[in-house]
């Protein structure tokens, strides 16, 4: 049986992709690849919170493997909404990379003043670390963004390490410590998405790292507590059932946040609920400002 992988068409998208083939190959199990176009490859200029968040890179994914045109996709798992169609399974999480983000400039890291960067997080992650900064929206695949910051539109660019890990890219810059710089549920991860074949899960399911599957699925607990997607500033992090998790104002000037230790998917549960009781103004805030209709 030879596996149908779908995939977006960028760089990164791609090098993912062949990583999980590779593993498979390696495993004596072939596949091949198919692009399929989303709305947020095609939709660059406008902030990815008016085209419908980090999701609208799946959609289109999980439209071909419902419509039977691919058997799975190949996904950074932090793309992947909370809520997912009926009939669609994390088949496979492969071990994690460096959940990371990374600062690239082009001027001394002192004499950072203009940053871009597309996520509501990083950019209140930034200036709560520095209210003066003035943070650009940034979209575009790595090499789009990379030229950005040459070109000078940026002094600085916030990038996820994996992303240039992946790809083999080598730029000056510094890793943000996740401890500090929270980042986005599930970063730095690699998730393999399928229809409900029971064959087809068995053979993916060889990919799967459980200590990853089990932290990734802790962070995601709390964010489907939290319920803000990618419209409220949040990061949650958790590292052998170490989890950390906040949630900021739009600005950076306000912070919720909790640090504690989980065993189960449950207890993350209950740390979610009671980070989004003391963060719910935060969350709210966010959406009206935003302008969008707060369904959670």
């Amino acid at each position: 049986m030879s596996i149908t992988i779908g995939t977006r068409g960028s760089k990164l998208a791609l090098a993912q992709t062949e990583t999980v083939m590779k593993k498979l190959s390696a495993l004596g199990i072939s596949s091949e690849k198919q692009i399929i176009t989303t709305q947020g490859d095609t939709s660059t200029e406008i902030p990815l919170h008016e085209i419908g968040g980090q999701g609208v890179f799946v959609r289109a994914l999980d439209d071909a493997i419902l419509a039977g045109e691919i058997d799975c996709a190949v996904h950074s798992m932090k793309d992947i909404p909370a809520y997912r169609p009926h009939g669609i399974f994390t088949a496979a999480v492969l071990k994690r990379d460096s959940p990371a983000d990374y600062i690239a400039h082009t001027v001394p890291l002192g004499k950072v003043k203009v940053i871009g960067t597309s996520s509501t997080r990083r950019k209140a992650q930034l200036l709560r670390h520095d209210p003066d900064l003035i943070v650009k929206d940034l979209r575009g695949n790595v090499d789009t963004r990379i030229r950005k910051l040459n070109e000078g539109e940026y002094d600085a660019i916030i990038l996820a390490e994996a992303g240039l890990t992946r790809l083999g890219i080598r730029i000056p810059g510094e890793r943000f410590p996740p401890e500090k710089f929270v980042p986005s549920p599930n970063q730095g991860t690699i998730a393999v998405v399928s229809r409900a074949d029971p064959s087809l899960m068995e053979m993916l399911s060889a990919l799967d790292h459980p200590q990853t599957r089990n932290d990734v699925l802790i962070e995601r607990a709390v964010m489907e507590q939290l319920g803000g997607g990618c419209y409220t500033p949040l990061g949650i992090y958790s590292r052998a059932g170490h989890l950390i998790a906040e949630v900021l104002s739009l600005d950076g000037t306000r912070t919720e946040r909790i640090e504690t230790d989980v065993k189960t998917i449950d207890e993350a549960r209950v740390q979610g609920r009671l980070l989004k009781g003391r963060a719910q103004d935060l969350i709210d805030e966010a959406y009206k400002r935003l302008g969008i209709t707060n369904g959670g």
